[in-house]
């Protein structure tokens, strides 16, 4: 026995739901709807930030490596233990920052 309240309950869940189904499929079929292309230029924006720090990051500890070997290298040549790491250490740092500084200075004047 069904209970005319619960047929008329039936009957609206179905009009909803064909409502969404078909509001779905609109949705669907528009491939150039302004809610797909928010999320495209969404992507790029963030695939370009996440690009641009890891060159940053990249171009800083290349510096700090860079430095730390020659220096490292100059120690053994040389004997002068920890100087020359010290020194040309302190040096790839400030040339890692002179490269991020570049990178920043070269991406806010575009």
């Amino acid at each position: 026995m069904t209970q005319p309240n619960g047929d008329q309950e039936d009957r609206d869940l179905k009009a909803r739901l064909e409502k969404l189904s078909s509001s779905l499929k609109e949705k669907r079929s528009d491939p150039q709807g302004a809610a797909q292309g928010e999320s495209e230029a969404n992507v790029t924006r963030t695939g370009q930030a996440m690009s641009l720090g890891f060159r940053v990051l990249a171009e800083f500890v290349a510096g700090v490596i860079v430095g730390g070997f020659i220096g490292w290298q100059a120690d053994i040549w040389l004997g002068t233990a920890p100087f020359g790491l010290v020194i040309f250490l302190a040096l790839g740092t400030v040339a890692g920052f002179w490269n991020v500084y570049k990178l920043a200075a070269t991406t806010t004047s575009r």
